[in-house]
């Protein structure tokens, strides 16, 4: 079987290429929006709020996504979420060149974002089993995966290199012409009427999707899990990283380096991940994890920017082999008509504790001192991962068919 099968098939054709221009100039605005704030303030805690309002909507919205991808043609959830998302983006962008950008419009142009990529999410997990064979799924994870960190290696170096060249706001636009055009592409699809999902009520589709949910122990513990992880991860690379970088490291070019460091190591797992196939997922997926912490751990001190890149790639790679296999345990497990219900329950519970841990990370750095609070996120990872091992669930769930 060819690697590149799944690109056989048109829909994911246009997929592929939809979720790829998105990814390529979102890469550049988690560079190009810390820099901003930074820029404006100096105050880790206002980078640590305006992230934070990004993640707030989407934890709120993100059941109702679900529910309207399960009801709607997936791909067309997708197009208006990218319109949105193209909009917001374009409005920073014109504030921050023109030198007219305060931090609370930031904020509220940040939760816009936020919100359609609440919609967006569970449309997406959902649609792919809309266009691949079952027997290619892991491949068509895979593969979008290795597409998408592929150009997060180039985003987030371009991002840096573009901020330190001009300014952030420059990067952001380039990300509000990526999402148009994947609007665009994405409404290219032509999925078959009889996908098209109807339900009865909002509340009821809730209902039956948390029954689902909390039916599946592996599904819930974790998720938990993550919420403690992303939490942790997140408020200390996202707000106390580019502190870091731009103290100690050489500023925003260095912290793209750092960036695209961990989507390589993301690429060439992936890469990896087309031909492996172990049996047991969920404890293959769970291992993945405890790498995480090596990028914190070397932010703690700081290590040289070397150390940190070599970390970052490490993290990376055990990132990616979650990733694909989580994605595909869920295809696996989930009937395809619940399928985008039960990955926003997934994504509600995984992030629901992110906005905290992006508000806290600046005064607890400050607080702390920046050493103990890596070093705290980092404890933090390794104890939730661990306890997920005690879940019979994950340790033995298997891959049902040799393809999958």
């Amino acid at each position: 079987m060819s690697r590149l099968g799944p690109l056989r098939e048109r829909q994911f054709r246009l997929l592929f290429a939809g979720r790829t221009i998105s990814m390529a100039g979102s890469a550049m605005a988690p560079v190009a929006l810390a820099f901003a704030v930074l820029d404006l303030t100096g105050s880790t805690s206002d980078l640590g709020l305006v992230l934070a309002a990004r993640q707030i909507p989407t934890v709120i919205f993100i059941l109702f996504g679900g529910v309207w991808a399960d009801r709607l043609p997936r791909h067309h959830v997708m197009v208006a979420s990218n319109l949105l998302s193209g909009a917001s983006q374009a409005a920073a962008a014109a504030l921050l060149i023109a030198g007219h950008a305060q931090i609370w419009q930031l904020a509220a142009l940040a939760a816009v974002n936020g919100s359609s990529s609440a919609f967006f999410f569970p449309a997406s997990t959902g649609v792919i089993p809309q266009t691949v064979p079952a027997t290619l799924l892991q491949q068509a994870n895979a593969t979008l995966r290795l597409a998408l960190n592929a150009t997060n290696i180039t985003g987030a170096a371009v991002g840096g290199i573009l901020v330190a060249a001009t300014s952030p706001g420059w990067a952001i636009a380039v990300d509000a012409a990526s999402y148009v055009l994947a609007a665009l592409t994405i409404g290219a699809m032509k999925l078959p009427p009889g996908l098209r999902i109807e339900g009865s009520t909002v509340l009821h589709e809730l209902r039956d999707g948390w029954r689902d949910f909390w039916s599946r122990t592996w599904l819930w513990a974790i998720v938990l899990q993550f919420a403690v992880v992303n939490a942790a991860e997140t408020g200390a690379v996202n707000v106390l990283g580019p502190a870091v970088a731009k103290r100690h490291l050489g500023g925003a070019g260095a912290w793209g380096a750092v960036l695209a460091s961990i989507s390589l190591g993301l690429v060439l797992t992936g890469a990896v991940m087309l031909r492996w196939r172990p049996r047991r997922i969920l404890l293959t997926a769970t291992f993945g994890i405890f790498p995480m912490v090596l990028p914190l751990l070397a932010l703690a001190w700081p290590a040289p920017l070397a150390i940190v890149i070599v970390c970052g790639f490490l993290a990376g790679a055990g990132v990616e082999v979650f990733g694909v296999l989580w994605d595909t345990a869920m295809q696996q497990e989930i009937p395809g008509e619940k399928l985008s219900r039960l990955s926003s329950y997934d994504a509600l519970g995984s992030f629901v504790l992110t906005p905290i841990g992006l508000a806290v990370a600046g005064p607890l750095g400050i607080a702390l001192g920046l050493r103990t609070a890596f070093i705290g996120s980092s404890v933090l990872i390794v104890a939730a991962t661990a306890l997920v091992l005690l879940s019979r669930d994950v340790r033995t769930l298997e891959r049902k068919q040799a393809g999958l």
